[in-house]
C-alpha cells in the first residue's frame, strides 16, 4: 500500500502492491482508493493563477485544419488510388509515414470537437468532428466522443473508463513482446470491444447512425470514383495512426503508471506539432475546456505545478520499451473499483 502523490492509496487488488518496475511480471491493475488528481490540481491551480481562466474558450481555426487535412488526404488517396492495386505496397508505406501523422491529427481535432473546443454552437462541433472522421475510412467520432467523456468523468474507473484494457485483454497480451506489438497494430479494434461496459452504451444514437452512415457513404464514393487502392490507403492511415506507429504510442504515454505512482503523463517532444499538442496530457485533463493550441500556454502560466510532474521524452523510445520490456503490460496503470 502506498500513496497515489495526491493523498489517495494504491494497491495490488489481492494485496500488496510491487512496482512493476521491480518485477519481471505484472497481472493485476494497480487499484487507487483515492480520488483522480486533476480536478483538485485545477482548483489549486486557479486559486494560485486566476489568469489561467483566459486560456478556457475556443479555437475555430482548428476547423480550417480539418478541411485542410481531410483534402490532402483524399488528394492523396485518388493519386494512389489511380496506380491501382497493384501499388499496394507503396500505399501502405505512403501511409506509414504520411497518413498516419494526418489522420492522427483528424483524431485530435475530433477530440477537441467532442469538449465543443471548436465552435460555440454543439451540434457544428458534432458536424465537423464527422467531416474529421472521414479519412479514417472506419466511423468512430462519435462513438469515441460517448467513451471519451466518460473517460474524464471516471478516470480509471474499471466499469465506465473504456481507456482501461479489459481484463481478458490484459491477461491475453500479458508481457510478451510479439502480443504487445500486436495488441498495437490492432488497437482500435481492441478498444471497440470496450464499450459494452460502458453503462450508458448506446448504439442506437442518432449522431452514431449518423456518423456510421456518413463515412460508408464516402467509402463507397472513394471506391467508385478512385478505386479500391484509394480506400486501402485510407484504412491503413487508419490503423497506423493509433497503432503500431511511434504515434500510437500515445495511448501508453497518457495513462500507464509503470511505477503505480503518477496516472497521467505528458510528452512535450516535436510530435506534438502534427498531434496538435495532445501530448500535453495532464494539462488536458486539468483543464479540458481549454483548446490544443492554448495547453502550452497553461504548463508556462503554472510551472510549479507541471514541472514536478514526470514526462516522457520519447514516444519512439517509449514504443520500443513498451513492446521489449517484460516488465510493462497492460495492467501497467492506476484503475478504481466501479
Amino acid at each position: 500500500m502506498r500513496r497515489d502523490g495526491t493523498g489517495g492509496q494504491i494497491s495490488d487488488r489481492y494485496g500488496p502492491m510491487t512496482s512493476t518496475a521491480s518485477t519481471s511480471t505484472a497481472s493485476t491493475f494497480h487499484y487507487s482508493e483515492g480520488d483522480p488528481p486533476h480536478p483538485a490540481r485545477a482548483r489549486a491551480i486557479l486559486k494560485a493563477h486566476p489568469e489561467v481562466r483566459s486560456l478556457i474558450g475556443r479555437n475555430p481555426w482548428t476547423g480550417l485544419i480539418i478541411v485542410l487535412v481531410v483534402s490532402l488526404q483524399i488528394a492523396i488517396a485518388a493519386w494512389l488510388g489511380s496506380l491501382g492495386l497493384g501499388y499496394w505496397w507503396l500505399t501502405l508505406i505512403v501511409a506509414y509515414l504520411v497518413g498516419a501523422f494526418a489522420n492522427h491529427s483528424m483524431y485530435v481535432a475530433i477530440h477537441d470537437a467532442i469538449h465543443n473546443l471548436i465552435f460555440t454552437n454543439r451540434t457544428l462541433n458534432k458536424l465537423i468532428a464527422i467531416v474529421a472522421d472521414l479519412p479514417n475510412a472506419v466511423p468512430g467520432a462519435m462513438g469515441f466522443g460517448m467513451c471519451h467523456l466518460s473517460h474524464h468523468a471516471h478516470l480509471g474507473n474499471s466499469e465506465s473508463d473504456t481507456d482501461v484494457a479489459n481484463e481478458w485483454e490484459a491477461r491475453l497480451v500479458g508481457n510478451r513482446w510479439y502480443m504487445k506489438a500486436l495488441w498495437l497494430l490492432l488497437c482500435p479494434f481492441f478498444q471497440a470491444t470496450r464499450i459494452m461496459r460502458l453503462r450508458a452504451n448506446a448504439p442506437g444514437n442518432p449522431w452514431i447512425l449518423t456518423n456510421i452512415a456518413i463515412v460508408v457513404v464516402f467509402d463507397v464514393l472513394m471506391v467508385v470514383v478512385f478505386g479500391w487502392n484509394a480506400l486501402l490507403y485510407l484504412f491503413a492511415s487508419f490503423v497506423f495512426s493509433i497503432g503500431l506507429h511511434p504515434l500510437g504510442a500515445r495511448w501508453i504515454q497518457e495513462h500507464h503508471s509503470f511505477e503505480g505512482e503518477q496516472e497521467t503523463f505528458s510528452y512535450y517532444g516535436p510530435l506534438n506539432l502534427v498531434s496538435l499538442n495532445i501530448g500535453y496530457h495532464n494539462e488536458h485533463h486539468d483543464f479540458p475546456s481549454i483548446p490544443w493550441n492554448r495547453l502550452p500556454q497553461l504548463r508556462k502560466m503554472a510551472p510549479e505545478f507541471y514541472d514536478s510532474l514526470k514526462s516522457l521524452p520519447s514516444l519512439s523510445g517509449l514504443l520500443v520499451r513498451f513492446i521489449f520490456d517484460p516488465r510493462y503490460s497492460l495492467y501497467s496503470r492506476v484503475v478504481r473499483e466501479g
